[in-house]
């Protein structure tokens, strides 16, 4: 403290300008540090809490995927369907045309109008029933359902052209009834998918059931799903 004392008399006798601004420096000097340490300490602490905030969202996340329950968007953009697994092998393929291609015309409303021949394969074992959806959501009035099949037996390996999956009960479609409608759009190709559920129950529902609440009475009991897509547009 004396020695301080000292040098402030001696500044002040050689010169007291210079003296003040070296001091006056000094102290502006050592407030920006300060105020740098300050903020760098507070940097600190926001990035340790933004990793922090990662790491809960992340094991968050890697929860929710793991879980035996989740959740896919109905194609048809309508409804949800909760399946109660990741991931499965189910596979609906035809004989008449793969998936993407066009649907041949005899299985369309200019031709016989029939189903066309489907195959089921690597259905789960814990299955109880199959439900078969038909649908089209390119139709201009929204959504148009062709082919409803519920409670059809999981040991179902084939559904043979013109038939109903076995032992399947037919559900109602856009058209008002229980039966197939094959693909006839009104203009440009639209697209058609076949969409097969497995289940671990045998749906308990009132006779010609349509899409919506056959699926609400599906959730929460669907094992597994495919799909097949074709295309279809009528020549003008």
């Amino acid at each position: 403290m004396f020695k301080w004392f000292l040098r402030s008399l001696s500044c002040k006798i050689r010169s007291g300008v210079i003296c003040n601004s070296r001091f006056e420096l000094s102290t502006v000097t050592s407030s920006y540090n300060l105020f740098v340490k300050y903020h760098r300490t507070i940097v600190k602490k926001i990035i340790i809490i933004i990793a922090i905030l990662v790491v809960a969202f992340l094991t968050i996340f890697l929860l929710i995927k793991d879980n035996v329950s989740s959740i896919i968007t109905d194609k048809a953009g309508e409804v949800e369907v909760k399946l109660n697994n990741k991931k499965s092998n189910m596979k609906i393929t035809s004989t008449a045309f793969n998936t993407g291609e066009k649907i041949p015309s005899v299985y369309t409303c200019d031709g016989k109008d029939t189903n066309p021949t489907l195959v089921f394969s690597d259905v789960s074992e814990s299955a109880k029933s199959l439900v078969l959806i038909m649908d089209d959501p390119d139709a201009p009035a929204g959504t148009f359902v062709h082919w409803v099949v519920y409670n059809i037996d999981p040991q179902t390996e084939k559904v043979v052209e013109n038939s109903v999956p076995e032992s399947g009960i037919q559900g109602a479609t856009s058209a008002g009834d229980s039966k197939y409608h094959g693909p006839c759009p009104p203009s440009g190709t639209h697209r058609y998918f076949f969409k097969l559920y497995a289940l671990d129950i045998v749906l308990s529902v009132p006779e010609n059931t349509n899409k919506r609440s056959l699926i609400d009475a599906m959730n929460g009991h669907v094992i597994a799903n495919a799909e097949l897509i074709g295309l279809y547009g009528r020549s003008q």
